[in-house]
């Protein structure tokens, strides 16, 4: 699993991903809410990183694509 690294977003705070898993968690500043995204490979979480709009990213390839569960 990688460190949690925090990003430069509005929208999100944080982002974790498990590479074994294929697990996506990442925080929001909203609510401190966290979300975790499975089956996420790891393009898409590299893609993320490396997009020069976290938020903007997210919404396009990842909130609506992969099937998702609140856990705080």
């Amino acid at each position: 699993m990688s460190a949690r690294e925090y990003v430069q977003s509005s929208d999100l705070a944080w982002v974790e991903y498990d590479d074994l898993a294929r697990v996506l968690t990442i925080g929001f500043h909203q609510d401190n809410a966290e979300y975790e995204y499975s089956g996420v490979p790891r393009d898409v979480y590299d893609g993320l990183m490396n997009a020069p709009s976290h938020g903007k990213y997210f919404h396009q390839h990842i909130k609506s694509n992969f099937q998702y569960r609140r856990i705080r």
